[in-house]
């Protein structure tokens, strides 16, 4: 679901493979009729499609949709409600890549479409908006564009490498970073997958119009089927060693699923019963090291952050309050925290931990879900700020600041001229303060 007030809000249904199914528009602010017309459109989606998650955009009017649809859910077993950061979608929607993908759509609704893709795999949709419009660091905008550029290309082909590419939703501008598989293969994988559904087996790949076997042999070890119907279809393991792999497990007289994901009957092989012409001890410890933990997909467990209900603009905000929240950014000063706001809240370096801290990322990275404390809300200028540091017990909230109104001043200016240390002349002084 795209949030919106004035012209509502865009739902999609997608399949497991990112595929439209259908699309509609709830009003959630035209009054209480409105209201029940939405509550009888989104439950006869769920019913009618069976969704296993209900992604929602935390852009305007975001946290209100989302209480909406959990209110519609609660009545009834379903799909859970989490909200997925927006950034940049509206770009995509705009983008050559949108109007190729949905020629027919309007933008709103292909912007609630990437939204969705976003929950079921975000690297997949990210690699389709230009760097400067997801906010990926404190001096994007100061270095060169297409030196930018290219280092990012650089990590998402890293993720490739090392986590490998789930064939089934990948979009068509990821898959091209594969090896063996460029913009124009790229797009007939996709299109197949469309119109005969999912891959079940690494082999049906070769199925796709112009993908013969010198390109499979290259792309293959990178693609996963996370629900084929050979379990090595969906680790790093390359087709052309499974008959050494399921040779490894009858020699153990275990299953071959028994062999995935289990350390302990894996460090049982002795490798130099498969060490011969062919094989040498490289590809025999990968093999190992990719049964050992199979796919490195980080997301086997999710849980969404737990926003508090009655915190949902600026102004709920009070002094000393205690939030959870996401880290969406990181910079060389401090970390930024979505608490639910629509507005990120900053954790000064010198309030991320209870100890002292010289770099940010040593403590805290993207997506980490942290507690804070409200430090000080800034209604003018919309700002948040927030610590992560163990709060004083008894320590007494205090109200957010009017706007307009001036910061108390606070160390020596505070006391004044009798405390013979008045910085308030001094160039130095917030630098002292600070």
């Amino acid at each position: 679901i795209d949030p919106g007030q004035r012209t509502g809000c865009k739902c999609v249904v997608v399949d497991a493979t990112g595929k439209l199914l259908a699309n509609g528009t709830i009003y959630l602010v035209q009054g209480e009729e409105a209201q029940a017309r939405a509550r009888e459109t989104l439950l006869k989606l769920c019913a009618a499609h069976k969704p296993a998650a209900i992604a929602v955009g935390n852009g305007t009017h975001g946290r209100e949709t989302e209480s909406f649809v959990r209110d519609c859910l609660a009545a009834q077993p379903g799909p859970f409600c989490v909200s997925v950061s927006e950034s940049g979608a509206s770009i995509y929607s705009a983008s050559e890549i949108a109007r190729e993908e949905f020629p027919d759509l309007d933008l709103t609704v292909r912007g609630a479409i990437s939204i969705a893709r976003r929950l079921q795999d975000p690297l997949a949709e990210l690699v389709k908006v230009e760097p400067k419009s997801i906010g990926v660091g404190q001096y994007q905008h100061d270095v060169s564009q297409s030196l930018l550029v290219k280092k990012l290309d650089e990590v998402v082909e890293s993720c490739v490498n090392q986590v490998g590419v789930e064939v089934n939703t990948a979009s068509a501008p990821l898959l091209s970073r594969v090896a063996g598989i460029g913009p124009t293969l790229a797009k007939k994988i996709v299109a197949h997958r469309d119109k005969h559904g999912s891959f079940r087996s690494r082999m049906q790949l070769l199925d796709v119009s112009g993908l013969g076997p010198r390109a499979f042999e290259q792309c293959a070890g990178f693609l996963r089927i996370g629900a084929g119907v050979h379990p090595l279809d969906a680790s790093g393991v390359h087709p052309e060693r499974y008959a050494l792999v399921e040779r490894m497990a009858k020699d153990l007289n275990v299953p071959l699923r028994d062999l995935l994901g289990q350390p302990q009957v894996v460090d049982r092989i002795d490798l130099r019963r498969y060490q011969g012409e062919d094989v040498g001890s490289f590809t025999l410890n990968d093999i190992v090291a990719e049964l050992k933990k199979p796919g490195r997909d980080p997301r086997q467990s999710f849980e969404p952050p737990q926003f508090r209900d009655d915190v949902r603009t600026l102004e709920d905000l009070k002094l000393g309050m205690q939030l959870e929240g996401v880290v969406t950014n990181v910079t060389a000063f401090g970390a930024f925290v979505d608490v639910g706001v629509h507005q990120d809240g900053l954790v000064h370096v010198s309030q991320l931990s209870d100890r002292f801290v010289k770099n940010p990322s040593d403590v805290v990275k993207v997506g980490d879900r942290i507690k804070v404390h409200v430090l000080e809300v800034d209604l003018q200028r919309r700002r948040i700020g927030l610590s992560a540091k163990t709060q004083a017990p008894g320590a007494a909230p205090q109200q957010p600041r009017p706007p307009g109104q001036p910061a108390q001043p606070q160390g020596a200016a505070a006391r004044g001229k009798d405390s013979g240390k008045n910085f308030s002349n001094n160039p130095f002084a917030d630098r002292f303060r600070r």
